[in-house]
């Protein structure tokens, strides 16, 4: 088997996993990445490789990086990520983000989120996706917004919602940091 096609069938594979973990239909996903089902299908089995234009809009669809399509079996075989390792993105106001699961994950996602004093998700409330949540406080006091309800919590409160519902996460106290975890399934970022 040539190096193309067992790229092909691993990029494919890659794609169907997550397709289906995101519990989404091949019509859906063709229709919002602009292609045709019978392509999708085609690039699903190793059959095309799809252009980076394609490929682009079909990790978007899936919530994938575009270098999750080529992560090796050696990549997603270390089971240990060392903090000093994780890259991290700054969010909202005051706030930064890492992702804590490997990109191979298809059914889970844990973030870990560090909110510096008043800092929060941003100035509104937001969704993405349809996944259960679970957000848990490990240090500091937060106040969590879901629906229009303010919860506050303190360091091991945790609290589940729907990714759907409006929510946002705040640092309460404005003079401490904070740091909690969330824990998605399936994987919306």
């Amino acid at each position: 088997m040539s190096n193309h096609t067992e790229d092909s069938t691993s990029i494919g594979e890659r794609l169907r996993r997550r397709r289906k973990a995101l519990q989404l239909t091949l019509q859906q996903v063709s229709d919002s990445a602009g292609i045709t089902t019978g392509y999708l299908s085609q690039v699903e089995r190793g059959l095309s490789f799809g252009s980076v234009s394609t490929l682009q809009n079909l990790c978007e669809v899936l919530k994938l990086n575009v270098g999750d399509l080529f992560e090796t079996s050696a990549d997603s075989a270390r089971p240990v990520l060392r903090f000093a390792d994780a890259s991290s993105r700054s969010f909202g106001n005051g706030a930064s983000k890492f992702k804590l699961t490997p990109a191979a994950f298809d059914h889970l996602e844990v973030l870990l989120g560090v909110f510096g004093p008043g800092g929060n998700t941003g100035n509104a409330a937001y969704t993405h996706g349809d996944s259960e949540e679970l957000l848990l406080v490990i240090d500091g006091h937060v106040e969590v917004e879901v629906d229009g309800d303010v919860h506050r919590l303190a360091p091991l409160d945790s609290m589940t919602y729907k990714s759907s519902q409006p929510h946002k996460v705040s640092e309460s106290t404005g003079t401490a940091a904070a740091t909690v975890t969330w824990t998605m399934a399936p994987p919306t970022y």
